[in-house]
């Protein structure tokens, strides 16, 4: 791992995204690389013009996102204020196409992202994208192992 220069990680605004972002932080720290944290927001209830009545469940939804973002950004913010240098891009769209195109832009040398199965719920608000991506990716790759608990609205 000696040439590892800038190191992703993928933030799915879960909570297990958390020790994602550590293992990013502790790698970056060792080897004097650049990390980059990528929001990538895809929604999953954009059902304009359908009407259909699902208001409370996507506003559960937006209010977890939030909470979750919210810890994240904390998260980061005490690393940076530690002396880190961590650059955090927020994208929007399909997550496969939108990790792939930011691995190529900055040039990125390691990927983290989790590596649990998705549930039923998660596959639907994300979809199966660690297969996709693990079949595309033109970088090495760190899957952190954390089993998703039950959800709670």
């Amino acid at each position: 791992m000696e040439d590892v220069k800038r190191i992703l990680v993928v933030s799915r605004d879960t909570k297990n995204c958390r020790k994602a972002v550590h293992y990013g932080v502790s790698l970056a720290k060792k080897y004097g690389a650049e990390l980059y944290v990528l929001h990538v927001i895809h929604d999953p209830f954009s059902l304009e013009g359908w009407n259909l009545p699902v208001p409370s469940l996507e506003e559960d939804y937006k209010r977890l996102l939030r909470q979750t973002r919210e810890e994240l950004f904390a998260t980061i913010a005490l690393e940076k204020e530690k002396g880190m240098k961590v650059k955090e891009l927020v994208k929007e769209g399909p997550p496969v196409k939108e990790i792939l195109q930011t691995i190529k832009d900055e040039n990125i040398d390691i990927l983290i992202m989790l590596a649990h199965e998705e549930g039923r719920l998660e596959h639907f608000l994300f979809g199966r994208s660690n297969d996709e991506l693990i079949h595309k990716m033109p970088c090495s790759i760190l899957m952190v192992k954390k089993e998703p608990g039950p959800v709670t609205f």
